[in-house]
């Protein structure tokens, strides 16, 4: 069975736009798509169930995830005995 999908235009402003564009491109979606998907997630509560399993995560493993960005970074904020300043 066929989807059968409709057409409608959006009126936005062109920062709008443009950001809507670039958010698209980074996921490797065309933006219809990403307008489609923005819309389902929204509508459907997978963004909120989405938004809840990250502080979730957060909660949980927080500190774990602040301790590991600190020591990632530590190489580039500590500079290294007898390395050229």
């Amino acid at each position: 069975m066929a989807i059968v999908k409709k057409q409608t235009q959006v009126r936005l402003e062109e920062d709008v736009l443009e950001a809507g564009k670039a958010a698209a491109r980074a996921r490797r979606l065309d933006f219809n798509r990403y307008v489609e998907r923005l819309i389902i997630e929204d509508t459907t509560g997978a963004r909120a169930a989405g938004m809840t399993a990250a502080q979730r995560l957060i909660d949980e493993h927080g500190g774990f995830l602040d301790d590991l960005e600190e020591q990632l970074d530590a190489p580039y904020t500590n500079p290294q005995p007898g390395a050229a300043a």
